[in-house]
């Protein structure tokens, strides 16, 4: 389909636009929607040839009839939870996103340059969009693994990529963890923390999420990996928090989780979320503890409802979180930011 077909299909479907508007008629992108084209699933994709950064994005959403309308953007990341619109009305939201390259797990495909948004959810209503460069934007920086990381792949969500829709306009989540890694390899490999560690500011947390990886990491190694991230956070100047791992779901014939496996108790009896609370409070470090949220949530659910916060009946797989999993998980962290005072209440939804 020629592109201007496709920006009549768009102003046809939102109900929004009475006519195309005006390229860079408001700012740096204009409205924006001039950078925007219908998709088959009635989703409006949409692409700003950015550099890497920090960029503030105004969404503007309603029209005519009733809408639903959700953000997602680069690497499958939720950027804007769906926010329903009544026929006739408008509402005007902001957020704050980082691209980067590559956009999604350091040592993934690189994704595609600039910044790519995707404006769907169950009935989308969009009459502008402004992005703007916000070089002076906070980033939350998330160390971790593939329970963090932004899946590139569907049903695989990384509660780091659903994130974002927690966080206002001030603030972007800068998930750099990636997929297989332990303490040893994201200080090992030069694209991992060196590359944080460079993108740091005064200020900016940093969350390290560590340890299922870890599986043949002795307590003195693993200890003295995790100070090690702690202390060249803070000589950047950053704010370290230290995060329990999410659990597996492994349960005892009880209905209980497994005090090894789903508890990740690595193959040295290595106890990780107990020597990381230990560490925490040692080191004076704020500290997440999502392994017992994770582990009240999953008993509550039981052996069966469980298993649809994990990817069991997609994939056999007890430790990799679904979409809906991910969404649990991000919602309890977002909770201990704002309850731990790690970020000020103007920064979060």
């Amino acid at each position: 389909m020629r592109r201007t077909a496709l920006l009549a299909a768009a102003a046809t479907l939102l109900g929004s636009l009475a006519a195309a508007p005006t390229a860079h008629a408001d700012g740096p992108y204009g409205q924006g929607l001039d950078h925007c084209a219908a998709t088959a699933t009635g989703a409006l994709a949409c692409h700003f040839d950015v550099a890497p950064g920090t960029y503030d994005v105004t969404v503007t959403l309603g029209g005519e009839t009733a809408g639903s309308t959700a953000v997602t953007g680069e690497t499958r990341r939720a950027l804007l939870a769906e926010t329903a619109t009544a026929a006739g009305r408008t509402v005007r939201r902001s957020f704050t996103v980082d691209v980067r390259e590559p956009e999604g797990e350091p040592t993934g495909p690189a994704g595609s340059p600039g910044l790519d948004l995707v404006l769907g959810g169950a009935a989308p209503r969009v009459t502008a969009l402004r992005v703007t460069p916000a070089p002076a934007a906070r980033r939350l920086f998330l160390v971790g693994d593939s329970t963090v990381c932004d899946q590139p792949g569907d049903p695989y969500t990384g509660w780091g990529q659903r994130l974002p829709v927690h966080l206002g306009r001030g603030i972007a989540v800068a998930n750099h963890a990636d997929s297989g890694e332990s303490t040893v390899t994201f200080l090992a490999n030069p694209a991992l923390f060196d590359t944080v560690e460079a993108a740091i500011r005064p200020g900016d947390p940093v969350l390290i999420q560590l340890a299922h990886n870890d599986k043949q990491t002795d307590a003195a190694t693993y200890r003295a990996n995790l100070t090690s991230l702690v202390e060249r956070v803070r000589a950047r100047g950053g704010e370290p928090v230290l995060v329990t791992p999410i659990v597996r779901r492994w349960f005892n014939a009880d209905g209980t989780l497994d005090n090894g496996i789903a508890l990740l108790v690595n193959g040295l009896g290595v106890d990780h979320p107990a020597e990381i609370r230990a560490l925490a409070a040692s080191l004076g470090t704020p500290l997440i503890d999502l392994t017992a949220l994770t582990k009240a949530r999953v008993e509550q659910l039981g052996p069966e409802a469980s298993k649809a916060l994990y990817l069991t009946t997609e994939k056999r797989d007890n430790t990799h979180t679904s979409v809906r999993g991910a969404t649990e998980y991000a919602a309890l962290v977002a909770a201990e930011l704002r309850a731990r005072d790690i970020l000020p209440d103007r920064l979060l939804r």
